[in-house]
């Protein structure tokens, strides 16, 4: 079974964002990057199917600027197989609509058993391109994944829910969103960071797939927290 894994590049969790003077948007000159903290959970649930012998290969996929090739390059490093990355210009905003449309595109291209991904970027906190990408997939979803168990033509996933857990049975292929006590990321070791830089890495655009990535929404201010 393939698994695809999509990552996000965002300002890395320990760093306090900046406000644009103009209010036009967050900071990001010299700020550190890193891979979202639940998409690293998600390539390390890939990982552990993989070292069960249920996952074959692992697919991980990020649609950003061209450094998000340090992301990808992250993953492969953590024991993914190769990467795709979709490159969009500088300064492009892809709304979750958008992404899900891509990687909808990528999956069918793929055919993968099993779409693991966070369950939200902690830039935007949108929680939504999980749900969109198993409604245009047509898949089953189990979101706010806290355990994940292949058996089979199915997946058992038991979810975090405001009453506690619920646990859900779903066919293969399926869409999972990971929540933070799924597991706990493994650091890549010097000989696997070496490893990945040999690692196959594509690019290509949103045009490949066919989608138009024009946002359907306006920032019209940023401003810091009262």
């Amino acid at each position: 079974m393939k698994v695809l894994v999509p990552v996000k590049r965002v300002i890395d969790y320990n760093v306090k964002p900046r406000v644009k003077a103009d209010g036009t948007g967050v900071d990001l000159a010299n700020v550190k990057m890193s891979m979202n903290p639940f998409d690293e959970i998600a390539v390390e649930e890939a990982i552990r199917l993989k070292e069960k012998g249920v996952a074959t290969e692992i697919v991980v996929v990020s649609i950003g600027v061209a450094k998000a090739q340090e992301t990808l390059r992250t993953a492969l490093a953590m024991g993914a197989d190769r990467g795709l990355l979709v490159e969009v210009d500088e300064g492009t905003v892809v709304e979750p609509l958008a992404v899900a449309k891509i990687l909808k595109a990528i999956a069918t291209e793929e055919a993968p058993g099993l779409v693991i991904l966070g369950k939200q970027a902690i830039d935007d906190d949108a929680n939504q391109t999980g749900q969109m990408l198993a409604a245009l997939l047509g898949w089953g979803q189990g979101t706010f994944a806290s355990k994940v168990e292949v058996s089979g033509e199915t997946v058992a996933v038991t979810r975090e829910v405001d009453g506690g857990l619920e646990t859900v049975s779903l066919k293969l292929p399926a869409i999972v969103t990971t929540d933070l006590r799924l597991n706990e990321p493994r650091y890549a070791s010097l000989p696997n960071i070496m490893k990945a830089k040999s690692k196959p890495l594509a690019t290509k655009t949103p045009a490949d797939f066919g989608v138009d990535i024009a946002p359907r929404l306006e920032t019209v201010s940023v401003a810091e927290p009262a």
